[in-house]
């Protein structure tokens, strides 16, 4: 009781204080307001004028946003909403922890979602292969603190590897490279949502492992290291502590770009192969240049890879707007590998409404087949194709 008691009067102090600055530092900012000739006191237009000068002077939003955003984080190691504070200067993104009350219906419509790519890929005689991405607080889970992903979170990632396999979906599990691979260097980075490119690497050999037979090329590739950078982690963006308290922020990840590219004389027999047999599909772990995946796994497939992952839409939407594109419908690859962060499993899929997927695709299999007394030939849209459903 003593404890919340001082903490709502250092609160109230804090505030106190703030309004005093903020508000001497207004009339400071006012002194220097000169108005331009001509302007009309009448229709307001000096008083527009006034507020423009003040809204572009005045320190009070920014300095207001730092020093609450410098409280939650310097007294309670909370940021806005989006990022979960660690220790050590680690972040994690809140969305490896969020739940409702429909997250365990999500996960099972998500999971048939990916089983009916499959069945829609194999039509077209396309092999997919599925790489589950690990949560970052998975596979770093010692500098959570206290706070812990809910019971259904922690489960997620072996319950996806069990039925997404059970479904006949050739799938990777990423768990050991990524958490062996810790021991020799990051495979996550501190204060992003990704990983690094070591950990990208890790993931492409273990893809290749699995699945290089299906590519079979002999093409030689190479990866050039660049000079070790500061990284600012996209977790940063919930922190808006910058520029007043940027000194309380964790310091930034260094990060070494790697760059892969083919090499000219080994690739010279492959020149009558007219395309690419590989495409990826995917999140920003695939499409940011920064973690070289698509590279990596060029260099571990021994063949090109043709990227068609987009930042910021998840890992269905960019499936789907590839299976409805141009380039799949005119050469379709010989394997598809779907990089899917499990962090987007007991979440909404709202994006995906225009492109009109039949019911069945919604359906795990296992409740199809119930309702159809275990006909396969009857389970919902069976006979569709790929360009009638899209």
């Amino acid at each position: 009781m003593a404890l919340t008691h001082r903490v709502t009067l250092l609160n109230g102090a804090l505030f106190a204080t703030m309004v005093a600055v903020l508000g001497a530092a207004g009339l400071v900012r006012s002194v220097d307001f000169r108005a331009e000739p001509g302007l009309s006191v009448v229709r307001g237009a000096l008083a527009h004028a006034f507020e423009n000068h003040y809204d572009e002077t005045f320190p009070a939003k920014r300095m207001g946003v730092n020093l609450w955003a410098a409280v939650d984080y310097g007294l309670f190691r909370e940021g806005l909403p989006g990022v979960i504070v660690g220790k050590d200067g680690w972040l994690y993104t809140d969305e490896e922890f969020k739940l409702d009350n429909d997250s365990a219906t999500l996960v099972r419509r998500n999971l048939a979602l990916i089983d009916w790519v499959k069945r829609e890929l194999e039509r077209q005689h396309v092999a997919l292969v599925v790489a589950v991405v690990p949560a970052k607080a998975r596979i770093y889970p010692e500098y959570l603190g206290s706070r812990q992903p809910p019971a259904l979170r922690q489960m997620l990632y072996p319950q996806m590897i069990s039925q997404l396999r059970a479904s006949g979906v050739n799938t990777v599990d990423l768990r050991e490279p990524l958490q062996d691979g810790k021991r020799r260097n990051a495979t996550y980075l501190r204060t992003d949502t990704h990983w690094t490119p070591f950990g990208a690497r890790l993931s492409a050999q273990a893809i290749a492992g699995q699945t290089g037979h299906v590519a079979d090329a002999s093409g030689n590739f190479h990866t050039i290291a660049g000079a070790p950078a500061m990284h600012r982690g996209d977790l940063f963006n919930f922190l808006p502590l910058d520029p007043w308290f940027g000194w309380m922020l964790p310091a930034p990840d260094v990060l070494t770009p790697v760059q892969t590219a083919a090499d000219a004389k080994g690739n010279d027999l492959l020149g009558d192969t007219p395309r690419a047999q590989v495409a990826l599909v995917g999140t920003s772990y695939s499409a940011e240049a920064n973690w070289n995946f698509a590279g990596a796994l060029e260099q571990a497939l021994h063949t090109d890879v043709l990227n068609y992952a987009r930042d910021g839409n998840g890992p269905f939407e960019p499936m789907l707007a590839y299976l409805h594109s141009a380039d799949f419908r005119a050469s379709p690859p010989r394997l598809v590998i779907w990089e899917v962060p499990e962090r987007y499993m007991p979440l909404p899929q709202t994006a995906l409404a225009a492109y009109h997927l039949p019911p069945d695709a919604w359906i795990p299999r296992v409740a199809a087949s119930a309702a159809t007394g275990g006909n396969p030939a009857r389970e919902g849209g069976s006979t569709s194709h790929v360009q009638s459903n899209l």
